[in-house]
């Protein structure tokens, strides 16, 4: 008998087939047996067999069978998460056993933070269809906080984090230092010089949600500094901060590769912020207990060299790698 420890209690009393499991998640995501069945190709009688052994074998109901479709319940919920993971790992290891083992292949999916994900997302998706045809790539783009919550729960592979000591059970490898840049609206700022952080005494921010890991430091930086700012906005949505910056609302702090794009076009002014000069160290991270797949070693190979050469162009404006 195998018992779930997190979420509602379900108890295996009998063999579990990987057919039930992909029925069972069809059904989750389409909320139709029907669709579920034309999904899987599979009469609806199979369908219904599958789910009833199921949850014979769990011992709870795993759907509410409502009248616009099939809502899953808490066993539910619980049974489909375990099962997305226990089918990726699967599919990792016909990958890395099938016939094609000497040439790389499987799916890969990444965590890149939102800051970096325009900079490295499109040339890391080219690499690999120059390098490794057969690597397919799910990117996952979000805030520090989300990325190593995804790693730790197994969602990705391996991912781009800010220097992260406190989190456990996490193999890191620092990669480059990045400048943080002062950013206002178009026109306010020299790019020349470096802007003093006590400049910004007084005027109204516009800061990254308290998720983001930049906002401790920025805020850390400020206090020590003493200085005190007027926040008049603080949002999760990367786009939505500089879209409140470049209307004007205020001023913010973000790393040069959040706003490359801006700089050009003009919508956004910015230099780096001196006296005293802050950064960020981007580390690479993977989870310690689990084993990198070899699509993942190659896809983290490639991720590397090509920060690693961003660099030394000097096209990534404020970075200094640190990496081997």
């Amino acid at each position: 008998m195998i018992t779930f420890r997190h979420g509602p209690a379900i108890h295996f009393n009998g063999p579990m087939d990987i057919k039930q499991i992909r029925t069972l998640i069809a059904i989750a995501e389409t909320g139709s047996a029907t669709r579920a069945g034309e999904l899987l190709h599979l009469v609806q009688p199979a369908v219904s067999r599958h789910i009833r052994m199921l949850e014979e074998e769990c011992g709870v109901p795993l759907f509410e069978r409502e009248r616009h479709g099939m809502v899953l319940t808490d066993a539910g919920r619980t049974l489909v998460e375990y099962g997305r993971r226990a089918l990726r790992e699967l599919d990792k290891a016909r990958a890395e056993i099938g016939p094609a083992a000497n040439a790389i292949a499987g799916r890969v999916a990444i965590g890149l933070l939102a800051s970096t994900s325009r900079l490295l997302a499109a040339e890391l998706v080219a690499r690999l269809r120059t390098r490794h045809p057969r690597v397919s790539l799910s990117v996952n783009v979000g805030y520090s906080g989300n990325v190593v919550q995804w790693l730790e729960a197994g969602e990705v592979e391996l991912a781009l984090l800010y220097d992260t000591r406190s989190s456990t059970g996490l193999q890191v490898e620092a990669l480059l230092d990045e400048r943080l840049y002062v950013i206002g609206p178009p026109g306010e700022i020299a790019a020349g010089e470096p802007f003093p952080l006590k400049a910004l005494e007084d005027r109204p921010m516009v800061f990254p949600s308290v998720s983001h890991g930049l906002r401790s430091s920025i805020e850390h930086a400020l206090a020590v500094a003493g200085i005190t700012v007027d926040v008049v906005a603080e949002t999760n949505a990367l786009d939505l901060q500089k879209s409140l910056v470049a209307k004007g609302f205020g001023y913010t702090i973000l790393p040069s590769s959040a706003v490359l794009d801006e700089f050009e076009q003009g919508s956004l002014s910015g230099a780096p912020v001196g006296s005293p000069e802050l950064s960020r160290r981007i580390v690479l991270a993977r989870s310690a207990a689990r084993r990198p797949s070899p699509a993942g070693v190659a896809v983290a190979a490639e991720l590397v060299a090509l920060m690693k050469e961003m660099v030394q162009a000097e096209a990534w404006p404020g970075a200094a790698w640190v990496g081997r």
